[in-house]
């Protein structure tokens, strides 16, 4: 069942896997009710940046991921522990990471 607006925004609500599949952001995959990303940068220090800016955007919107770095390369993973899985909040989320994964190319 997709996103209905008139059910309100409820950032608790755990998202079915065809909910994630079709609202998922580009580039993102959704696996064992996670939502995850791998990025990769030309160097060590690029990639400790960016993930230095998805902690400081995870803090201003009040929703932290998992970010995992090995070398240049960066993975974030998004669940909401509360509902169990992947909510809208994580999509939302996504979103904005891919923003300022727009801005480091």
């Amino acid at each position: 069942m997709a996103y209905d607006p008139r059910m309100n925004y409820d950032p608790t609500r755990k998202l079915t896997d065809g909910d994630v599949m079709d609202l998922k952001p580009e580039g993102w995959y959704g696996d064992a009710g996670k939502l995850f990303r791998d990025f990769t940068f030309p160097d060590f220090r690029t990639g400790m940046a960016f993930a230095v800016r998805v902690a400081e955007q995870a803090e201003a919107r009040g929703h932290h991921p998992d970010i995992h770095v090995h070398y240049h390369n960066v993975r974030v993973n998004f669940f909401t522990y509360d509902a169990g899985g992947v909510t809208r909040q994580d999509i939302d989320a996504a979103y904005a990471v891919n923003g300022l994964a727009q801005e480091e190319a």
